[in-house]
């Protein structure tokens, strides 16, 4: 019963450990790791109290400096708005539009767009312009679908088609760019431009001296941190919930796996504790017998290593017979998984079987202090 014990215990807390390693697979394996889940657009919440807030709900340098400073941020980065006018306008008579419009910036290393055309100099009259690819779809299978001569237009169109940008300082001072599309995002949902010129742009034609951010972008390890979104939670902070939803999958993983080692744990006592209390019996029967080998030469140790010879070895088979278990468990999971374009070794984690081995190495110190205990009793 004590080895049919110890083998259950062994079976769940190979299970716990197994099931973390392959959750963390899953989550930030190079077969399932999303580049573009490291980085997150985080906005603070719009609701009744502060809606019609001066500042527009713009992040402080205090409230920067603490988010930056958090442990599952690796770097930041602040969005930069337009403090202008802008419009757009089409030079094409094909296709005619006019709307006003905006525009961000972001440092480059937070842009997933690479082009060598993405720069700008004070005077240059050529703009560089990212958009996400969101907004081409919403053109083409929206906006496009349900006028009658408007065309749907691939990304190399839209690359193309050069737009008018204009735009009025707050002194009705008016400059005029050629815009075009030098990629598509789908990191950041915003009509990009390089800093520089928005930053040209504010200090020139803007409303106010001062541009405060009023979104940030976070590059971190795990997207599905619960200290993460615990924090964003608290701070009525926005990002999007796509991202961050692993977040209570893992919570619920954790507690499964917290509660399935708990049961191998209290087992794997129960189970030494049995056996503890068979070797006692064990000897104690024998008391006699061993007390005349002792009396005819035969050393204690002598006597531990053939009691120990007797009881461990049913151990490490039944730790085999537990690995081996765990290697077809672990074989099924990645078949299964893998049906779903999910992915996870195919092998058993070497922490699993380091964990059976510890469970194994415990189980050798009872026997051998048992043993010792009692044989030179």
């Amino acid at each position: 019963m004590a080895t049919l014990g110890l083998g259950v215990a062994l079976v769940l807390i190979l299970l716990a450990v197994q099931a973390q390693v392959d959750f963390n697979d899953l989550l930030h394996g190079k077969f399932n790791k999303n580049e573009t889940a490291d980085f997150l657009v985080v906005n603070k919440v719009i609701d009744a109290e502060n809606q019609v807030s001066e500042n527009k709900n713009a992040f402080s340098q205090a409230e920067i400096d603490d988010v930056r400073k958090q442990p599952f941020v690796q770097s930041l980065g602040e969005i930069k708005a337009n403090n202008f006018t802008m419009k757009l306008e089409s030079y094409s008579e094909s296709m005619p539009f006019y709307t006003d419009g905006f525009c961000e910036a972001v440092p480059d290393e937070f842009i997933d767009v690479k082009s060598e055309q993405w720069k700008w100099n004070e005077g240059q009259k050529d703009l560089p312009i990212i958009v996400p690819s969101s907004w081409l779809d919403i053109y083409n299978f929206g906006m496009s679908l349900s006028q009658k001569n408007l065309p749907q237009l691939s990304p190399e169109a839209i690359k193309a088609l050069p737009l008018k940008v204009i735009i009025r300082g707050a002194d009705g001072s008016t400059a005029e760019l050629v815009g075009h599309v030098v990629g598509l995002s789908d990191r950041i949902v915003s009509v990009l431009v390089p800093i520089n010129f928005l930053n040209w742009a504010n200090k020139n034609y803007g409303y106010n001296t001062e541009t405060k951010s009023t979104r940030l972008v976070i590059k971190t390890n795990d997207p599905s941190d619960p200290n993460l979104v615990k924090y964003l939670e608290t701070h009525k902070l926005k990002t999007n919930t796509d991202k961050t939803r692993f977040s209570e999958y893992r919570q619920k993983v954790n507690l499964v796996v917290g509660v399935i080692s708990g049961f191998g744990v209290v087992m794997l006592l129960f189970a030494l504790l049995v056996f503890s209390l068979f070797i006692q019996l064990t000897i104690a029967s024998c008391k006699e017998e061993i007390n005349l080998l002792i009396t005819l030469g035969t050393s204690p140790k002598q006597l531990g290593k053939f009691l120990m010879k007797q009881f461990f070895p049913a151990n490490v088979l039944i730790m085999a017979l537990c690995i081996v278990l765990m290697a077809g468990l672990q074989y099924i999971a990645y078949s299964l998984l893998q049906k779903q374009n999910m992915f996870i070794s195919l092998w058993i984690s070497p922490w699993t079987i380091a964990a059976a081995v510890a469970v194994l190495v415990m189980v050798w110190l009872v026997y051998k202090i048992t043993i010792r205990k009692y044989v030179k009793a």
